[in-house]
């Protein structure tokens, strides 16, 4: 295999380990009232005190702390609010398990599909394959279409 055709699976486990640590962190949940709130809070600085670095009205902030519990700010202000509280912004989409893993179930779903209808027709034509015929054949489909291109895998439902 070349380098070329291996450089989509190390990128995906790159991305993987780094991503790994944040996979079960529970305390990065967003505290109920929001971070921009909490954060505030625990500095000990007002709403007014954080208009005044932000340029933004003391009634604007208390909008904008709203929105960030119902979801609706925009990251620009998040990350504008951050830097006025001397804090990072941070975004990320963190998957629930592995990216491989992911691939992998994909790949074993639509192996599950393509067997399911094949080992129907052959049990129509008195050709059923045996239960270990049938795993055989899954692993073979699954190695076949994580071989291909992971693009593929997203086409069909």
């Amino acid at each position: 295999m070349s380098s070329l055709s291996n450089a989509p699976a190390l990128a995906r486990k790159h991305l993987d380990r780094r991503l790994a640590p944040l996979r079960n962190a529970e305390d990065l949940t967003r505290p109920p009232r929001g971070w921009i709130k909490a954060i505030r809070e625990a500095i000990g600085m007002t709403a007014a005190q954080l208009g005044e670095r932000t340029g933004i009205s003391q009634s604007r902030i208390a909008r904008i702390e709203r929105g960030e519990v119902s979801g609706t700010l925009t990251m620009k202000t998040l990350r504008h609010v951050a830097e006025a509280m001397d804090c990072t912004f941070v975004y990320a989409l963190v998957p629930n398990r592995p990216l491989d893993d992911m691939l992998r179930e994909r790949a074993q779903e639509i192996a599950d599909r393509q067997l399911s209808r094949a080992d129907q027709t052959m049990r129509l034509e008195n050709q059923a394959l045996t239960p270990a015929d049938l795993k055989a054949e899954r692993e073979r489909l699954v190695a076949a279409l994580l071989q291909g291109d992971p693009r593929r895998l997203w086409d069909a439902p």
